[in-house]
């Protein structure tokens, strides 16, 4: 009997230590590469993964959404065709917005509202959202860029971790402490060095932040009170941001400014990051043909599969016309203007692999729109950048980077042939960006735990403690004006205000009783 039962358990012990565990992903491009990494880190561990993919949104040219054959289960949903048409067709005219310099709240806060309908729809597919309900996951973790990814947790009555694909000043309401004399806010394009103009620039942002989230909950907010049984949340996106277990951010400390964190904070920076691998003879021989004057690789993202403007493009072209090094560029070989000749060292393709690219011996820069990902590939493989950002955190990215000594950036505005070229020569040849760059690879790889290790490791802390109320501080549960002790400043306040009122009334009643015995 003791040996059957000791049988069972050995053979129970697997399942025991397996956790159903779902990954919300309803936005394309580096969001998905990220859930994707997560999702196959988590299988590789022994847990049943799912991943709840939305289809449909701006791809990745030469790539396809397809997950990995032999790994975690996908769940697929798609808007419609003629939705999704429509959509693309939006977001290829923002790029043409972005390339002109005009990345504005207004086009975010409209990109939040087409997130906000595509919610909608996926929160009143029944089937979809009934068969996730039915499968009783321990766990979710979500992409926490796009609060819709909230809302299905809340929806499906899930648990969930909040993975931020960004850095530590994204969301705006997970109540990390934030000084703003050394801590910029999203948005304010500050290193964590600021003069006095830069301190009161910062603390205006940090005004207008919370506004800003407000008005990004606003377009949600409809839909949650439609879907969800208790109707929005009373605290909005900040109440949705404080109920996650655990908060995982995309970057460390080899990037980020130093500054305080939470127990439920964790950073897992470089999730992509791995060793090169050789790259297909085709390519290889291409490389070599440059010799020791080496190559550039150039992209500019993972949406942006072309520049949708010709006098820019014209520009980059004849930039790279005046150098020795070979330029490796992702570009959709469709959309390139036919009266456009291209020079001898230029190559598209529709997709490359970039972190083997990087990691060549012959990589000497990295020409980058400034994403997350991008930057943190870069330092893995210690390749100095020139940035062109373009939207959204790609100028509050840069900015750490020119400030960790990483390389240069030029707006897209300002390109032109001469600047493109010098300033590509300038980050080759002055070795202090090659230093720097080695220096952060150090940094970042000297970590004790790789970061795809470290982020299963904190899922499953969490999953074995029963979820990460012992990492919440009280802080959360407090109103805001107890947070900041305005509170006590008003009490004291009132206390010090009575005080003076005292005296002074004291000080009247006497001089009055004087004057009146004077007269006596």
């Amino acid at each position: 009997m003791g040996i059957v039962f000791w049988m069972f358990s050995l053979l129970a012990l697997p399942v025991l230590q397996s956790a159903k565990i779902l990954t919300v992903c309803l936005i394309g491009g580096s969001h998905f590469l990220l859930l994707d990494e997560i999702s196959h880190n988590l299988h590789q561990h022994g847990h049943e993964v799912r991943m709840l993919l939305q289809l449909g949104n701006p791809v990745i040219t030469g790539f396809s959404y397809v997950g990995r054959a032999d790994s975690y289960q996908t769940s697929t949903w798609s808007v419609g065709e003629e939705y999704i048409k429509e959509y693309n067709g939006w977001f290829l005219q923002q790029q043409m917005q972005f390339f002109l310099g005009r990345e504005t709240f207004s086009n975010f806060l409209n990109f939040m509202g087409h997130l906000s309908y595509q919610c909608d729809k996926l929160l009143g597919d029944k089937e979809i959202i009934t068969f996730l309900q039915r499968e009783r996951y321990d766990i979710a973790i979500l992409d926490a860029f796009n609060p819709c990814s909230f809302i299905v947790a809340r929806k499906l009555g899930v648990n969930y971790i909040a993975f931020y694909p960004g850095s530590l000043n994204g969301p705006l309401s997970i109540a990390l402490p934030s000084p703003v004399s050394y801590i910029p806010v999203f948005g304010s394009q500050l290193s964590d060095h600021m003069n006095l103009w830069g301190r009161a620039k910062n603390l205006l942002f940090s005004f207008l932040a919370p506004v800003g989230q407000e008005r990004v909950w606003s377009i949600f907010r409809e839909v949650a009170e439609r879907h969800l049984e208790s109707g929005s949340p009373l605290g909005g996106l900040q109440e949705l941001h404080h109920g996650a277990e655990l908060w995982a951010f995309n970057t460390d400390f080899s990037l980020e400014f130093p500054q305080p964190l939470m127990p439920y904070t964790v950073l897992v920076g470089g999730l992509l990051n791995k060793p090169a691998k050789p790259p297909e003879q085709d390519l290889a021989l291409w490389i070599s043909s440059f010799g020791e004057s080496g190559f550039i690789v150039v992209t500019l993202g993972s949406m942006v599969s072309s520049v949708s403007v010709d006098p820019l493009l014209e520009e980059l072209v004849a930039g790279f016309s005046r150098i020795s090094q070979g330029v490796l560029w992702r570009y959709d070989s469709k959309r390139w203007p036919s009266q456009l000749a291209r020079p001898p060292n230029l190559r598209l393709v529709d997709w490359l692999p970039l972190n083997d690219l990087l990691g060549h011996k012959k990589a000497l820069l990295f020409i980058t729109h400034g994403g997350q990902n991008s930057l943190l590939q870069a330092v893995y493989h210690a390749v100095p950048v020139l940035a062109i950002p373009l939207f959204g955190d790609q100028f509050d990215n840069v900015v750490r980077a020119l400030t960790k000594g990483l390389g240069l950036a030029i707006n897209p505005t300002n390109v032109t042939r001469e600047l493109l070229s010098s300033t590509i020569q300038t980050v080759i040849q002055d070795k202090r960006f090659k230093s720097s760059a080695l220096s952060l690879s150090r940094i970042h790889k000297s970590h004790p735990v790789p970061p795809a290790i470290r982020l299963v490791q904190w899922v499953e802390h969490i999953l074995h403690a029963g979820g990460g109320t012992h990492l919440r501080p009280a802080s959360l549960a407090q109103p805001w004006y107890q947070r900041y002790l305005l509170d006590v400043v008003l009490l004291l306040s009132l206390g010090l205000i009575g005080a003076v009122v005292l005296c002074w009334t004291l000080c009247r009643n006497k001089n009055y009783r004087d004057k009146h015995k004077k007269k006596q």
